[in-house]
């Protein structure tokens, strides 16, 4: 029993990444200017660096508001989910795109490196662009992180984290800056090297964390086990196994079963199923569920298949009956691992209800 909620994903968060992601894209494109023109005149390489970085930094900006704009989109005929995934296919693409911009950065600092007779003195200038960049970067990282913590949004956290790996970065490139204009030349290299690790080894974490997800992995054991709480507190149920739950976007879906009793009516089963539902949706973390119910628990034991069904048993009930002049009004099965037990229900004769 299962029906998709549609309200995972709020106007609230989407319009939040898409403010939060265009105030980045307009940092970016200024700091992005500031440090290529400036690097260029000031031959700093570790600045240049930075600056591609922050070049990268635009492109997943895009990425995101694209990926924002389809999640968004409400379940159809050909996502009954819905589109949370685009949030995590974002993720990837970012990931191999600072892991691409990482490596470049690792090649051209290691020419320089390989050749640091040709490097020319770095001027001043460079200093207080990459001490700016990094004041400025280490500010938006603050406000994007609190923004991506407020939705809950995995794929903004993730851009809030590049913005805090480029304030990282740009750290480092202060300090090999110094050092360079302090008669150590090769440090403005080996800063942007640094860098291109630092950019390579964060793309791979976001990338691979992306595929688990697309490869379905589940919550973690605390998140699981606090929907099983939720599930095991709901009134009438007496158990839960088979709990089950795959990552969609920054939701994720859960199945369970549930064990109740096995003579309760079906409506009632039903009932206790669709408000263990209800509680296990309160929580912001689960996008939809499945619950199914149990009379016993099949991860130990099931029902014997080979009993004969309802209108064999039915047919023998009534006939036996009819010999003793007797009719049935009820006859409820129960199909158990120990075998079948039956109820009935005697209709009162003519006579009875007569007098």
């Amino acid at each position: 029993m299962s029906t998709f909620t549609g309200d995972a994903q709020s106007a609230d968060k989407h319009a939040v990444a898409r403010k939060s992601t265009l105030v980045s894209i307009v940092l970016n494109v200024v700091l992005a200017t500031f440090q290529i023109a400036v690097g260029v005149i000031a031959h700093s390489q570790a600045l240049i660096a930075d600056g591609v970085h922050s070049i990268s930094d635009l492109v997943s900006d895009f990425v995101v508001l694209v990926a924002n704009r389809h999640s968004g989109a409400l379940p159809d005929a050909d996502h009954n989910y819905g589109h949370s995934r685009y949030e995590t296919v974002a993720s990837m693409f970012l990931g191999a795109i600072l892991i691409a911009v990482g490596i470049g950065m690792l090649w051209r600092a290691g020419e320089r490196l390989v050749h640091l007779e040709d490097i020319p003195p770095v001027h001043f200038s460079a200093l207080l662009v990459a001490v700016t960049v990094l004041v400025s970067k280490e500010a938006l990282f603050r406000y994007m992180l609190r923004e991506a913590r407020r939705v809950r949004s995995a794929m903004l956290v993730a851009n809030a984290w590049h913005a805090r790996s480029d304030a990282a970065s740009s750290l480092v490139v202060a300090i090999g800056i110094i050092g360079s204009l302090a008669g150590f030349t090769l440090l403005d290299p080996i800063a942007a090297a640094i860098v291109g690790f630092m950019v390579a080894r964060m793309g791979w974490t976001f990338g691979y964390d992306a595929l688990q997800d697309l490869s379905d992995r589940a919550l973690d054991t605390a998140d699981t086990t606090e929907i099983r709480a939720l599930l095991a507190a709901t009134p009438g149920v007496r158990d839960v196994h088979d709990l089950r739950t795959r990552k969609m976007g920054d939701a994720a879906l859960v199945d369970a079963h549930i064990l109740v009793d096995p003579m309760i009516s079906v409506s009632e089963g039903h009932y206790i199923a669709e408000t263990a539902r209800a509680r296990v949706l309160s929580d912001p973390r689960v996008l939809d569920a499945l619950i199914h119910v149990d009379p016993e628990n099949d991860a130990a034991r099931r029902p014997a298949l080979a009993l004969p069904p309802r209108g064999e048993i039915a047919t023998r009930i009534e006939a036996a009956l009819a010999q003793r002049g007797l009719r049935a009004s009820a006859i409820n099965l129960h199909y158990l691992s120990t075998g079948l037990e039956i109820d009935v229900t005697l209709a009162a004769d003519s006579d009875d209800d007569a007098a």
